[in-house]
């Protein structure tokens, strides 16, 4: 399927997590989709019931206001997986709760044959859910057999999101595997809306870093194993190169999660081979002309100050990465920068963008 295939009519979607900065940024986003119209808008039981529009009354956190498509939805409570699938042919989940019991909830759709895109870590590691970034690993959709199997459904699976601030340098770093990337230093200099949050929620980030995010040096670290590995039947054998360190701060920015990256290559590439590799780099998105898919996926700046968060969040429609300050390294071979929207392409964008690879590739379909 392409773009000019889009379903007809278009699959009906419920978002689970609806009141939250990520679930809002779905709601918006799939205001005008052209293959997917929001039908359900789902969140915990306090704010079931009410109107999408009260329910997100005072901490609507973008910059657009609330779609009037959703926002006379009424709310329903997330764990009503049984009422929901009746009126959904899937679903996103960007809820905040425990990791186990996102798991049972994730799970308690897929059995229910409803196909899961989640922006949530609980599945990550699971082996047999597929975590897709579009133009690196679509191939890896492939386990979605395996796991239905394993659930024992006909089309309800899971898929997952990476974290957010991999998309900053994951993408540029895949055009260049073939030169054996060996070790990678990266700090990621994180918004504040990764944390949900906002200057004037958060008032101790004015003028403030901290150099702490809980469990993202970790995920930073392992993540890039399992969206580099090789599909293996009924999982993914992870890559074992490169070597990753992650150190990730906090910074007092609305959005854009920016990388400092160091590199060193078994085969050193010359610049002009990265910038070539970089400007000619397109994944399957891009050839199928998905709707969200960025035209170019990676955009460098020859300009020594940017990217710049301000200037460079939003290009692409926010689903592109921005890179600039390619340059010698004095203990890797090259070092640069990367910057990518993180409710965007890090998050609702992504999810949205995968979410239309599978359809694409006839994994999520009208029921």
């Amino acid at each position: 399927m392409s773009a000019g295939m889009a379903p007809n009519p278009k699959l009906t979607v419920g978002v689970l997590g609806a009141t939250g900065m990520v679930g809002q940024r779905y709601v918006s986003l799939l205001a005008e989709h052209p293959w997917f119209r929001v039908a359900v808008v789902a969140a915990s039981a306090k704010s079931a019931g009410q109107r999408y529009s009260d329910a997100v009354s005072g901490r609507w956190a973008l910059g657009t206001d609330v779609p009037a498509s959703a926002g006379n939805l009424v709310v329903r409570d997330a764990a009503d997986a049984a009422g929901i699938c009746d009126e959904v042919d899937f679903v996103f989940c960007a809820v905040d709760l425990p990791k186990d019991e996102t798991r049972a909830l994730e799970d308690a759709y897929a059995r229910r044959e409803t196909p899961v895109v989640s922006n949530n870590s609980a599945h990550r590691a699971t082996p047999d859910v597929p975590m897709i970034v579009p133009e690196v690993n679509p191939e890896h959709a492939e386990l979605v057999v395996a796991q239905r199997r394993r659930l024992g459904t006909r089309r309800g699976f899971v898929t997952v999101k990476s974290n957010c601030s991999l998309q900053s340098y994951v993408p540029a770093i895949h055009p260049l595997l073939d030169f054996a990337p060996s070790k990678l230093s990266v700090a990621t200099y994180q918004a504040l809306s990764g944390a949900g949050k906002t200057l004037a929620s958060w008032p101790e980030m004015v003028d403030n870093v901290i150099p702490f995010i809980k469990g993202e040096e970790e995920k930073s670290e392992q993540e890039p194993m399992k969206i580099w590995g090789r599909l293996d039947t009924d999982h993914i054998a992870n890559a074992r190169t490169p070597v990753i360190s992650a150190s990730c701060y906090r910074v007092p920015v609305s959005d854009g999660h920016m990388a400092a990256v160091s590199i060193s290559f078994d085969k050193k590439p010359s610049r002009d081979e990265i910038l070539a590799r970089w400007r000619e780099f397109t994944g399957k998105p891009q050839r199928l002309g998905l709707p969200s898919a960025p035209k170019p996926p990676l955009v460098y700046f020859d300009e020594e100050a940017r990217p710049q968060t301000r200037l460079d969040r939003d290009a692409g429609n926010g689903m592109a990465i921005t890179l600039g300050r390619l340059r010698p390294d004095s203990i890797f071979d090259w070092r640069f920068v990367g910057l990518s929207h993180n409710t965007v392409r890090g998050a609702a964008g992504g999810a949205v963008l995968t979410a239309e690879l599978l359809v694409a590739d006839g994994y999520i379909a009208k029921k």
